[in-house]
C-alpha cells in the first residue's frame, strides 16, 4: 500500500472515532420512525419499587370486612352554592329552609354529621376507620312545594374510608345518590304535627343510607323516585 494511501486511510479511522464517541448504544432499545434507537425512560429502582409496593384501595367496604367508625368528617364546599327562591324547583346545590336563614353549609354539614354519626354507631367491625364523606348536593323542599306538591329530597355525596392509626385511604371514592320521596301538602302538615319534621326524616333517612352501606354486602339501594325525582336533578 502506497504510503499517501496509508495515511488518508488513518486519517479517516481517526475521524471516525472521534465523531462516534458522544454516541449511546443500546442494544435492547426500540426504534423510532427514522429507526435510531430509543433511549429508556429514567426510572430509578426506588420509584419502581415504591410503585409497585404502593398500597391499593379496595373498590368498596366488602372487600375490606367488617368496620368500626371511630370518626366522621363531612365537608360541604364552599364552592356549592345555595338557593332561597321559593320556587317548586329552585337551581342551586344547596336548598334548606327549616333552620333560620343563616350559613346554610355550616347547617347542612350539622345534620348530615349527626346522621352519618347515628348510622354508623352501630357498626362493630374489627378495623377502626375514619368516614370522610364530602357532599355535592343537598336540596330539601321550599316552602312552595312543601305545602302543595311535595317532591324529592335530593341528596349526594361521595365518600371514603381511611384507616384511623395511618390514615392511609382504605376504599376508592364512592358517589351515593340517596334520593328519596318527600311529603307534601296536608301528609307534610300532619307530619309536622308530630314533630317529623324534613330534619327528622333526613336525618334518619341519611343514617341509615350510610349503615346499609357499610354493612350490606351490596351496599345502599338507590330509592326510584319517579318524574318529580327527574324533573329535580335539573
Amino acid at each position: 500500500m502506497k504510503p499517501m494511501r496509508v495515511i488518508l486511510l488513518a486519517s479517516a479511522l481517526v475521524l471516525v472515532a472521534g465523531c462516534a464517541r458522544d454516541v449511546q448504544v443500546s442494544r435492547n432499545a426500540p426504534m423510532d420512525a427514522t429507526g435510531l434507537a430509543v433511549q429508556p425512560a429514567d426510572v430509578t429502582r426506588a420509584e419502581t419499587e415504591a410503585s409497585l409496593n404502593a398500597p391499593q384501595t379496595a373498590e368498596s367496604v366488602a372487600e375490606i370486612g367488617p368496620v368500626r367508625v371511630v370518626d366522621v368528617r363531612v365537608t360541604v364546599p364552599r364552592s356549592l352554592t345555595v338557593s332561597e327562591r321559593n320556587m317548586y324547583y329552585p337551581s342551586g346545590d344547596i336548598v334548606w329552609r327549616e333552620d333560620p336563614i343563616g350559613d346554610r353549609h355550616a347547617q347542612v354539614q350539622t345534620i348530615l354529621a349527626d346522621a352519618f354519626a347515628q348510622g354508623v354507631n352501630g357498626l362493630d367491625g374489627p378495623r377502626d376507620v375514619i368516614l370522610n364523606v364530602q357532599l355535592s348536593r343537598f336540596h330539601a323542599l321550599t316552602e312552595k312545594a312543601r305545602y302543595t306538591i311535595g317532591g324529592v329530597h335530593a341528596i349526594q355525596f361521595t365518600y371514603t374510608l381511611h384507616d384511623a392509626t395511618t390514615g392511609a385511604p382504605l376504599t376508592r371514592p364512592k358517589f351515593i345518590k340517596a334520593d328519596f320521596p318527600a311529603l307534601g301538602g296536608m301528609a307534610a302538615i300532619v307530619a309536622e304535627q308530630r314533630g317529623v319534621t324534613q330534619k327528622v326524616r333526613i336525618t334518619q333517612h341519611m343514617a341509615k343510607v350510610i349503615a346499609d352501606e357499610l354493612s350490606q354486602p351490596e351496599g345502599y339501594a338507590v330509592i326510584p323516585t319517579g318524574v318529580i325525582g327527574a324533573i329535580n336533578q335539573i
